[in-house]
Protein backbone atom coordinates (compact mmCIF):
# COMPACT_ATOMS: atom_id res chain seq x y z
CA UNK A 1 0.00 0.00 0.00
CA UNK A 2 0.86 3.23 -1.32
CA UNK A 3 1.23 5.94 1.37
CA UNK A 4 1.81 9.61 0.90
CA UNK A 5 4.33 11.27 3.61
CA UNK A 6 2.37 12.90 5.69
CA UNK A 7 0.10 10.12 6.10
CA UNK A 8 3.70 8.12 7.45
CA UNK A 9 4.06 11.05 9.43
CA UNK A 10 0.35 10.67 11.08
CA UNK A 11 1.14 6.85 11.73
CA UNK A 12 4.58 8.01 13.36
CA UNK A 13 2.38 10.37 15.39
CA UNK A 14 -0.27 7.43 16.91
CA UNK A 15 2.95 5.73 18.31
CA UNK A 16 5.19 7.98 19.79
CA UNK A 17 4.67 10.73 22.11
CA UNK A 18 4.46 14.08 22.19
CA UNK A 19 4.74 17.43 23.95
CA UNK A 20 4.31 20.96 23.45
CA UNK A 21 6.36 23.38 23.91
CA UNK A 22 6.37 24.39 27.09
CA UNK A 23 6.09 20.95 28.23
CA UNK A 24 9.35 20.56 26.06
CA UNK A 25 11.22 23.52 28.20
CA UNK A 26 10.54 22.17 31.16
CA UNK A 27 12.13 18.55 30.39
CA UNK A 28 15.06 20.10 29.11
CA UNK A 29 15.84 22.14 32.52
CA UNK A 30 15.48 18.94 34.03
CA UNK A 31 18.08 17.22 32.13
CA UNK A 32 16.74 15.75 28.73
CA UNK A 33 18.84 15.41 25.96
CA UNK A 34 17.61 17.40 22.97
CA UNK A 35 18.18 16.24 19.44
CA UNK A 36 17.50 18.56 16.30
CA UNK A 37 17.07 16.08 13.60
CA UNK A 38 16.97 19.36 10.70
CA UNK A 39 19.79 19.58 8.25
CA UNK A 40 22.77 21.87 9.73
CA UNK A 41 21.74 24.74 7.80
CA UNK A 42 18.41 24.94 9.94
CA UNK A 43 20.28 24.09 12.90
CA UNK A 44 22.91 27.36 12.76
CA UNK A 45 20.06 29.45 12.25
CA UNK A 46 18.40 29.40 15.57
CA UNK A 47 17.82 26.13 18.32
CA UNK A 48 16.76 24.96 21.33
CA UNK A 49 19.19 25.35 24.46
CA UNK A 50 21.53 22.60 24.91
CA UNK A 51 20.22 20.66 21.10
CA UNK A 52 22.27 18.47 19.71
CA UNK A 53 22.38 18.27 15.86
CA UNK A 54 21.65 14.62 14.40
CA UNK A 55 19.96 15.36 11.01
CA UNK A 56 16.75 13.04 10.56
CA UNK A 57 18.83 11.30 7.23
CA UNK A 58 21.44 10.37 9.53
CA UNK A 59 19.78 9.14 12.94
CA UNK A 60 19.41 5.83 13.02
CA UNK A 61 23.01 5.14 11.70
CA UNK A 62 24.69 7.62 14.26
CA UNK A 63 22.80 5.66 17.45
CA UNK A 64 25.93 3.45 17.88
CA UNK A 65 28.49 5.98 17.90
CA UNK A 66 26.97 9.25 18.67
CA UNK A 67 27.37 10.46 22.83
CA UNK A 68 24.20 12.15 22.87
CA UNK A 69 22.55 8.34 22.37
CA UNK A 70 24.77 6.49 24.17
CA UNK A 71 21.83 5.77 26.74
CA UNK A 72 19.12 4.02 25.45
CA UNK A 73 17.48 4.72 28.89
CA UNK A 74 18.09 8.50 29.05
CA UNK A 75 14.89 10.75 28.10
CA UNK A 76 15.10 12.11 24.39
CA UNK A 77 13.46 15.10 23.46
CA UNK A 78 13.22 15.83 19.24
CA UNK A 79 12.28 18.40 17.37
CA UNK A 80 12.76 19.33 13.53
CA UNK A 81 10.81 22.75 11.63
CA UNK A 82 7.08 21.60 12.18
CA UNK A 83 7.21 18.24 14.18
CA UNK A 84 7.07 15.26 11.29
CA UNK A 85 10.77 14.55 10.74
CA UNK A 86 11.22 14.34 14.72
CA UNK A 87 7.97 12.06 14.90
CA UNK A 88 9.67 9.95 12.42
CA UNK A 89 12.68 10.21 14.19
CA UNK A 90 11.46 9.45 17.71
CA UNK A 91 9.62 6.35 16.08
CA UNK A 92 12.73 5.20 14.81
CA UNK A 93 14.61 5.05 17.99
CA UNK A 94 11.96 3.93 19.98
CA UNK A 95 12.02 0.93 17.33
CA UNK A 96 15.60 0.63 17.75
CA UNK A 97 15.21 0.26 21.71
CA UNK A 98 15.25 3.74 23.01
CA UNK A 99 12.88 3.61 26.02
CA UNK A 100 11.79 7.50 26.24
CA UNK A 101 11.77 9.67 22.81
CA UNK A 102 9.47 12.43 22.36
CA UNK A 103 8.73 14.33 19.63
CA UNK A 104 7.65 18.48 20.14
CA UNK A 105 4.66 18.69 18.59
CA UNK A 106 4.98 21.75 15.88
CA UNK A 107 8.70 21.49 16.35
CA UNK A 108 10.91 24.55 16.36
CA UNK A 109 7.94 26.94 14.72
CA UNK A 110 5.51 26.06 17.60
CA UNK A 111 8.64 26.54 20.01
CA UNK A 112 9.49 30.15 18.56
CA UNK A 113 5.56 30.88 18.72
CA UNK A 114 5.60 29.66 22.45
CA UNK A 115 8.14 32.65 23.14
CA UNK A 116 10.58 29.80 24.42
CA UNK A 117 14.10 30.59 24.19
CA UNK A 118 16.32 30.70 20.89
CA UNK A 119 20.01 29.55 21.35
CA UNK A 120 22.16 31.17 17.62
CA UNK A 121 25.90 30.56 18.61
CA UNK A 122 25.60 27.08 18.43
CA UNK A 123 29.70 26.75 18.57
CA UNK A 124 29.85 25.63 21.76
CA UNK A 125 27.51 22.33 20.66
CA UNK A 126 28.32 19.07 20.20
CA UNK A 127 26.56 17.25 16.83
Amino acid sequence: MSMTPQQLVEEAKAQIGEIDANSAAQRISAGAVVIDVREPAEFDAGCLPNAVNIPRGVLEFKTSDHPALANKDVELLLYCKTGGRSALAALSLQRLGYAKPVSVAGGFEAWVNAGQKVVKDTTNFGG
